[in-house]
Order: C-alpha cells, then structure tokens, then sequence
C-alpha cells in the first residue's frame, strides 16, 4: 500500500515476517512486546483456484468424468419432442430444430434448455475448438438473455407465461448468462486485453462478433485500467468476511495503472491498486423480425463497417464500479448486479511487489528508511462530496492492520455512499508526538493537494479512527497545545534556546500546534492512554539498541542537549528516542495529552479491549487486553468523551473484533444523522450548524 519501492520492500502479505537480526536476544525481547502491541500475523490473501469458480458446474455436472449433462427438465423437454437422442448427435442442427419450435409455440422452456444445451456445448470445445467454443458460449448468452428480458415482452401478447423468479430455472437462467459471458470474455482476452473505449471483432468458423466495451464509473476512467482479472479465478483466505452480491454480470478485478502525467490525487494511490468491477453484455435488439437463428452470436460487423442486415443484434460490454451502483436498468426493470467487493482487495494484497520485506519491521527498527513512504494513502478515487475516514495504525504495523474494518465498512451502502477511507502510515520506531506532528503536516498537504481553495465542505467531517498508538497520533490532531505540552521539555521559554532556525522550528511544530479544524470526530481502539507496562526498562534498553534512527537526528538531538545545559527538564520528551520510551507510563506527554482542551467541534469515542484469557500477560499488564491494562485505555469522565464500550477482544484483535467494527459504523451513522443537511452526492453547504473555523495555529516567540 505504499507508494514508493525503491526505498524499502514493501509487504502488504505478511504484517509480521522478520528475518533474524545478528543482535538476536536483543531482538527477541524488544519484537515480542512488539508483536503485542501490533497484533500482527502472517496471512495469504489469496489463492488461485484448480478450477475456476462455477455454480454450474454441480448442475450440469461439468467436473464428471462422464461428462457434462442437461438437467432433468432439459432432458424432458428433448423427450416431449423426441430430440433426446439428438444431444449426442450433431449440437448446432439440435439447436436449430429447437429454434423453430420456439418460433411456432414461444416457450421460455425453450430458451432455457437452448441456453443450457449451447454452454456444455461450448465447455466441451473449448480446449480443442476455440473458436467453436466462443460462437457456442455467445449462442447461450443471448438465449439466457432473452429468457431473462425479451421473452418477458412477448408475455404482453399472451404468447408466453410471464417470468416467474420463484421458479428454480430463474436463477439457473442467470447462472447460464453470467457463466457464458465469463466463458466468452476468457477466450477473448486471450487475443488480447480487454479495455474500455476498444472495439473488439472476433472471427469464429463462420460469424464475425463485434462488441465496444464501456466503463460506467464516478472515480474510475478508462485510462485507470492496466488490465483486469476474474474473480472466479481466486479464492479468498486473508479476509474473515466475503463480501459477494448475487444478480447479473461477470466480477472483476482492475487492476490500476500509474500514469506518466498524473493530477494530484495520484500521488494518493499506491502502485497497483485494484477495485471492482462488473461485466454486463447488453444486447440492443432491433424491432425489425429477422429470419436468423438467435443462436447465432455475434453477427454485428466490426465498428464502421456496413451490414445488409439491419435486424443484427448489437452488444455492448459494460463495465460498472459496483461501489458506485448496485443495480441498473435493463428492459425497464432495475437488474441487481453481481459483483464482488472482498476479492479485489485480497488480490490486491497479494501482489509479488508486497512479498518482499516487511514494511511494518522495517518501519519499527529503521523508520529513516521509510521515511519516503510516510503519508496518506488511497484506495479508491477521491470524492470531494464524501468525507474522510483516516485510519491510523500502532507500533509495529502498516495499514494493512485495518483491512479487516475496512472491508466490512466499505460493504455497507450507507457507509460508502457517503465517507471515502484514507490511511495513514508512518515509521513506528519514533516517539508519537513526531508522528503526530508529521500528520498534521500530511493532512494540510493533503487539504492544500485536493482542495487548495477549501471548497470542499465534506473534509470538514473528517473522522479519525486509530489503533493502539495511532489513538495517541489522532488525538493529537484535535488538541489545543497552549503552553502545557512545551512545559513537559523545559521551564525557559523557546526563544531562550540555543539551536539553529531549523531546529527552533522543528521544535514549535511540534509542541505548540492548534487542533484541525476538519476532524469531527475521533475514535480509539485499544489505545494506551496513560501508557502500557510492556515499556519498561528491559524494552526500553532494548529499543535503543536496536531501533536505528537515523544517525542525522541523533546527532542533533545529542549536540542540543550539549548546547543547552539545565535548560531541559529531567526526562523531557526531547531525550526520548524511540516509540517504546514514549509509550511508557512514565511518558511527561501522556498526562499532559489526557488534560488538553479538545476543539469544541471534536468529540471522542473509544474502544477497549478486555482479554477474557491473557495467560501469562496478566501479571505484567494485569485487567486489559494483555498489553494496555483497563485503567489505561478507559476514558472515563474525559472531556468531550460521547461513547465508550468494551470488547471480548485482546491488543491484536481489538480493532478487528465484529462489536468494534459495528461500533465504528454505528458512530459513522451516528454522524450522518447530527448532519441532516448533508446531501448523498453533493458537497454543497455541509452542516452549517458547525462551529466557526479557529484561526491557524501560532507559536509564542
């Protein structure tokens, strides 16, 4: 997820895989109370299937080794015609027989069972007669297709029962349309990659088939498609929750391709990026009668090209972003589509470029060398009329430890209709207050990227959702420092250091700030507010000997404190190294954080884990989640606190527990419904009864 490789390797696979460090006790004791903090495990997303995905495939028995076979009320169609014997003869002269029996006595029987008699048809030639294969898949296309739309139009003249969606052969009917199309599409794209935009012509024994393929997305263009994969051909491992509706259409898997001159919100996305999609093939039928067979696919000449038959069918693949539209209009009836949310995302996650090293370790031990990465992420396209939803992740850990949340979030209508997720990462070997400071610094280049003349209203409900240390990073955001987090370094004023203009800056910025005008709301998860008892003197020790900052900080940090002599504080946050001494119960930043003015227009929600069987965590954390004890995450009575609950859950799986995601929901409803105004699809005049903006942050002189 991570937009720069030539840095550092980047994993997106495995949160947790670490090759042996030389200085291996060292490593033992400061990674394992890590791990506690992170909750990381290795995880493949994804898996290729032996066989594609097909629920024909019981059905028509496809898998047998005797061979694929019609269902039984195909075959006792065959029989009331006597044609039973002819499904073992010649198939396209069955077919033709069957066709003009349905022209004398209109049966939507008979479309079905020429749908189903054309696609074994087809699976049986497709390893030896491709072309044979395609012109047999597209014949059970367009039978399906009419089963499920024209026929319907023939029942107003009394010549056909209307569609009966309880019958069984209703979904039947769609499987054989779903399944031919993917068959078609397959051996298509083995000429070439499919693309919106493109007109495509495929030459068979005896037809020409022509389609031009459509993208139909708010985000997404055609240009943002690299190529595109099929869900069926993958099955999910990494994520708990499938998200699969069932309707008409082939899903897919885009994957994204980086452009040479791209706009700002491309530096937001990281390579590769994959999103849903849906194939639908729409066959516009002319009203003039036509004396061909409608098994025959594909008669539309090529693009241009003139035709003396002005009855051909013409197709159109259209290709829909299922998180945009869930349903579309075909025959004056609104058509679910089938579409996959889950797979695309695992498959994403899987890419061999996120196999290398581990990004979450090396974030840990060598955040200099991550540094490049440092900042917000994109998924999908940005939406000015949407708002934000930032997650931020903890010690140890890369934002792949939301994709559980965030799966499941992004599954609901609501929820995506109406908030975009961005995710933040940063290098976790560093104290939080230096993460919190670079956030804030990322977020005012996001703003100043996307909406430089801050028209947008809907980034003014930005949402932050953080876990473990990221709660820390958030509810930094949303504070109002005064004077009190510079009086944990020091009781001079700033103006009395001796240091040089960069440093006196870095200083500023980093303990006098005003809160974010733009978040609303923040929710924490496991957060160790007043510390965690896994930061002790033992992992202390040990993170300084093997967290590498970098070598450039320290000597300026060490060269201040000689320079500066009885003008810090005793343990002032300036003498902390690494994220492991800021997390102490000692930490000066911790209760000063805990007592800061929140902005007005913010308010909180927290999350805490309680570990029913902590084992042998208990006698180092006591009552909690087993790395952050009760007393710590709880809080209670805090100022602008609105909900706090507590979940069965330990560290690791806090934030990804099913009652801290229905909680994280609920808050987001809970926003929708205090902005009454805010409009689905529009960004204009949000929640006007907000607080007025404060005025930028200032640093005393």
């Amino acid at each position: 997820m991570l937009r720069d490789e030539s840095t550092v390797g980047v994993s997106m696979r495995s949160e947790c895989a670490y090759s042996p460090h030389p200085r291996s006790v060292y490593t033992a004791v400061v990674l394992s109370a890590a791990v506690a903090f992170v909750g990381c495990a290795s995880t493949e997303w994804v898996t290729v299937r032996d066989t594609p995905r097909n629920p024909l495939a019981g059905t028509l028995n496809l898998l047998s080794p005797a061979g694929p076979k019609p269902t039984e009320r195909t075959q006792q169609l065959l029989r009331r015609y006597d044609l039973l014997d002819d499904f073992n003869g010649d198939r396209a002269a069955l077919l033709a027989r069957l066709d003009d029996i349905h022209r004398r006595e209109p049966n939507r029987e008979h479309e079905y069972a020429m749908a189903e008699i054309a696609y074994i048809t087809a699976t049986q030639a497709e390893k030896l007669h491709r072309r044979r294969a395609l012109q047999f898949y597209g014949t059970s296309l367009i039978h399906a297709y009419r089963y499920l739309f024209e026929s319907e139009r023939a029942a107003d003249d009394g010549m056909m029962l209307a569609l009966n969606p309880y019958d069984p052969q209703f979904r039947g009917a769609s499987d054989l349309y779903n399944q031919s199309l993917e068959g078609a599409l397959r051996l298509i794209r083995q000429e070439g990659e499919i693309r919106p935009g493109m007109a495509r012509t495929i030459v068979t024994a005896n037809n020409t088939c022509s389609f031009r393929v459509a993208l139909f997305s708010s985000g997404w263009h055609q240009a943002d498609i690299d190529r595109l994969e099929f869900v069926g051909d993958y099955k999910i491992q990494g994520l708990q929750n499938h998200y699969h509706t069932y309707g008409l259409g082939v899903p897919l898997i885009a994957v994204r391709k980086t452009h040479d001159q791209p706009d700002l919100a491309e530096h937001y996305y990281p390579p590769n990026v994959c999103f849903p999609l849906t194939a639908f093939l729409r066959v516009e039928r002319p009203e003039q009668n036509s004396t061909r067979s409608p098994g025959d696919f594909g008669n539309t000449p090529p693009a241009g090209a003139a035709t003396s038959d002005p009855a051909a069918p013409h197709f159109v693949l259209e290709l829909y972003d299922p998180l945009d539209r869930q349903s579309i209009e075909v025959a004056n009836r609104r058509i679910p589509l089938e579409a996959d949310l889950s797979t695309p995302l695992a498959y994403f996650l899987s890419q061999p470029q996120f196999r290398e090293h581990d990004i979450s370790t090396a974030g840990l031990l060598h955040p200099g060398d991550v540094k490049k990465l440092q900042g917000l992420y994109m998924l999908e396209p940005f939406d000015s009329t949407k708002m934000p939803v930032v997650m931020v992740h903890g010690l140890w850990s890369s934002p792949i430890t939301w994709m559980e949340m965030y799966n499941d979030l992004r599954s609901d209508p609501l929820v995506r209709d109406h908030y975009q997720f961005w995710f933040y990462f940063y290098p976790t070997g560093q104290p939080f207050w230096v993460s919190a400071t670079q956030m804030r610094e990322d977020l005012a280049k996001m703003r100043r990227d996307i909406d430089p003349a801050r028209q947008d209203a809907a980034l003014d409900e930005m949402v932050l959702v953080g876990h473990s240390m990221g709660g820390l990073i958030s509810k930094l955001q949303t504070v109002e420092s005064a004077d009190a987090f510079w009086a944990t370094v020091s009781d001079h004023p700033l103006a009395d250091l001796k240091a040089d203009p960069d440093t006196v800056r870095a200083l500023a910025t980093t303990f006098y700030f005003r809160p974010n005008p733009s978040i609303r709301r923040v929710i924490t998860l496991g957060t160790p507010h007043r510390g965690s008892p896994f930061s002790n003197d033992i992992t202390r020790w040990a993170g300084d000997k093997l967290i590498a900052l970098p070598r450039k900080m320290l000597d300026s940090q060490n060269q201040l404190l000689a320079q500066n002599r009885g003008y810090f504080r005793a343990n002032a946050p300036v003498d902390i190294h690494t994220s492991i001494d800021s997390l102490s119960p000692a930490s000066p930043l911790l209760p000063t954080l805990l007592t800061a003015q929140p902005g007005p227009w913010v308010t909180y929600h927290n999350v805490v884990g309680h570990d029913p069987h902590p084992g042998w965590r208990k006698y180092i954390v006591g009552d909690g989640d087993g790395v952050v004890a009760l007393t710590s995450a709880r809080l209670d009575d805090a100022p602008q606190l609105e909900s706090q609950i507590v979940v069965s859950a330990d560290h690791m799986n806090v934030h990804r527990h099913p009652q801290s995601i229905l909680e994280v929901r609920r808050i987001l409803f809970e926003q929708l419904t205090e902005l009454q105004d805010f409009p689905p699809h529009d960004g204009s005049q949000v929640a006007q009864h907000r607080v007025q903006t404060p005025p930028p942050a200032s640093v005393p002189k």
